[in-house]
């Protein structure tokens, strides 16, 4: 039987007090609002993405080939810059999308395309490498796994304008992407949490059990796993 927990007192008696979740995923998933209940349940303080405005944006969506080295240069050295401010910020902290990501699935997904120049996507991969090298990386990533379907319905459940037209072959490049760079990720522990069955919004003992989920791959246990008949107790 699982034991679900409250506060963070059970991490915290684990050794080392100030820990750092980053979660992962797709677009639509719910990434924003897992932080956001997760740190409202433990205390602790949530990193979203930079709401900085992209000055090269624009020009990329006239023409994505001719600045999308400029547009993902800007993403990534702002990325980097919250990192650094995840990293010494004095308590646990949980941040929605990591810097990783910028990397292995919206720049690559460009250059997939063709809107990246081999000598460009070199001169990116070269920097980002360089600079992932010297980052301290998470305790753990939560990585929020859902379908196509399950991202076009809380797409349309949270209604952005500027996400309506997405469509759903792009989102399962994504998902590709996204689970190509998950099964090599080894810089530190991952939780995969099947989105698809855990509706943590509609249902709040779900976020109890991704909770201990989350508590059991900080303290240290290596295989923690969603069991369907696990799942169909909430």
């Amino acid at each position: 039987m699982t034991v679900m927990y409250n506060d963070a007192k059970s991490i915290e008696q684990a050794g080392e007090m100030k820990k750092f979740i980053a979660v992962a995923g797709n677009i639509g998933v719910g990434k924003s609002t897992l932080v956001n209940m997760l740190c409202q349940r433990l205390g602790w303080q949530p990193f979203y993405e930079p709401e900085a405005i992209n000055p090269y944006l624009a020009d990329f969506y006239e023409d994505m080939t001719a600045w999308g080295f400029h547009s993902q240069i800007f993403f990534l050295t702002h990325r980097l810059r919250l990192h650094q401010e995840v990293v010494h910020y004095p308590d646990s902290v949980i941040q929605d999308r990591s810097i990783y990501e910028d990397a292995e699935i919206f720049a690559h997904n460009l250059y997939q395309q063709g809107h990246f120049s081999e000598r460009d996507y070199d001169t990116y991969r070269t920097l980002y490498e360089s600079l992932a090298e010297f980052l301290p990386p998470p305790d753990l990533v939560v990585y929020l796994r859902a379908s196509v379907p399950t991202l076009l319905t809380r797409i349309t459940r949270r209604d952005r304008d500027y996400e309506r037209a997405i469509p759903s072959a792009y989102l399962e490049h994504l998902n590709q992407l996204y689970e190509n760079w998950i099964s090599n990720f080894i810089l530190c522990p991952v939780l995969t949490v099947p989105a698809d069955n855990l509706d943590y919004v509609a249902h709040p003992r779900h976020l109890d059990l991704i909770a201990s989920k989350v508590e059991d791959k900080l303290t240290g246990k290596e295989e923690v796993i969603f069991a369907a008949d696990e799942m169909s107790q909430f």
